[in-house]
């Protein structure tokens, strides 16, 4: 039968009441950022798990990659439903309209609203308990689904790249100026508010997978930007307008494609911030007793983390007080990574 991280939840009850504050204080930061999108302010008044602001107790001491998980599928759902509703109101104006580029923009956010179909089944996944095969769980296939967004992003832009140079050397008339106006101002709003939210999330909980889809969303919402300035640059007798401001965005959107696409090869290869390692080091040389740290290694797994940290402490230190400084380490380790899953500390005392 298959088991998810609610129970996994109670088994760890113990393990992280050290770390209740911790949490406390990491979700009064988000909820702070929550408040500026309108997309999370409906799931708040909505009362959707993970975006309400009422936390009991046992919430907060529960298993933080349990309520992050929740939060993840949560946003993911609310961005498809967004994506999908700026989608049938564009279907709507097209039908209104019966503009052929109209229609080919509007396939094309249809066919991204689904790339975040993939992210959703990894975080789901990710709710499976570890077992002996795969004993880290399944949060790897959430680093998978961001290889795929990646891809999709790099097609999105070369095709944007590749429209904008047939533009230009083979300007057209746009026709239904008026509808074609609304409809990318549609496209524009759903889809930055979508990767606002998607983005902000991803970045709370760790997922750069869950980003990858946020800067997808905002790519579009670039790409519907630019088709309101081509009827801007019609109305004003510069349609060449139209071209030269699709060229500069799709470069804008290289931009952001190399940025996800360096995101998820680190995830792939094991890596992470370097400016994280040295403030973990810095939190655990400050504490008395530790004389060296020789190793500390890091990697994500999803959107949690998991270290291995081998110290060396001054002579003669008792079994109790390197137990109580392994202790400290991982409760410091906690402050400064609120993803940190586990991390396990092999002390060596220093010979006298």
């Amino acid at each position: 039968m298959e088991e998810t991280r609610e129970h996994q939840a109670e088994d760890h009850h113990h393990h992280q009441q050290d770390h209740s504050h911790v949490h406390h204080h990491h979700h009064a930061h988000a909820h702070h950022h929550h408040s500026d999108n309108i997309l999370i302010k409906l799931a708040m008044v909505l009362h959707l798990p993970g975006f309400t602001h009422d936390h009991s107790h046992a919430d907060l001491a529960g298993d933080r990659a349990f309520l992050d998980n929740q939060l993840a599928i949560r946003t993911v759902w609310i961005a498809l439903v967004a994506l999908g509703l700026t989608t049938a109101l564009q279907i709507v104006i097209y039908a209104a309209s019966g503009s052929v580029a109209l229609l080919a923009d509007t396939v094309h956010n249809l066919g991204d609203a689904l790339n975040s179909v993939p992210l959703l089944i990894a975080f789901y996944f990710a709710r499976r308990l570890a077992n002996r095969r795969y004993t880290y769980g399944y949060g790897r296939l959430e680093d998978i689904a961001g290889v795929f967004i990646v891809i999709s992003i790099g097609f999105s832009a070369a095709y944007i790249l590749l429209e904008s140079v047939q533009r230009l050397f083979n300007p057209r008339e746009l026709e239904n100026l008026e509808w074609i106006a609304l409809a990318s101002l549609v496209g524009f709003v759903g889809n930055e508010l979508v990767a606002l939210m998607q983005i902000r999330v991803g970045r709370r909980i760790g997922s750069d997978a869950m980003i990858a889809d946020g800067q997808h969303a905002l790519i579009d919402g670039l790409t519907s930007l630019a088709v309101l300035i081509a009827v801007i640059g019609t109305l004003i007798g510069l349609p060449i307008l139209d071209p030269i401001v699709g060229i500069v965005i799709a470069f804008a959107i290289v931009g952001i494609t190399w940025n996800a696409i360096k995101a998820v090869w680190y995830r792939m290869m094991d890596a992470v911030d370097p400016h994280l390692v040295e403030h973990v080091e810095a939190h655990v040389r400050g504490i008395e007793g530790v004389a060296e740290i020789e190793t500390l290694r890091m990697r994500w797994v999803g959107h949690r983390m998991y270290g291995v940290l081998k110290l060396r402490v001054a002579p003669g230190m008792t079994l109790e007080q390197s137990q109580a400084i392994v202790d400290m380490a991982q409760r410091e380790a906690g402050h400064v990574i609120p993803q940190l899953d586990e991390l396990t500390v092999q002390v060596v005392t220093t010979p006298l």
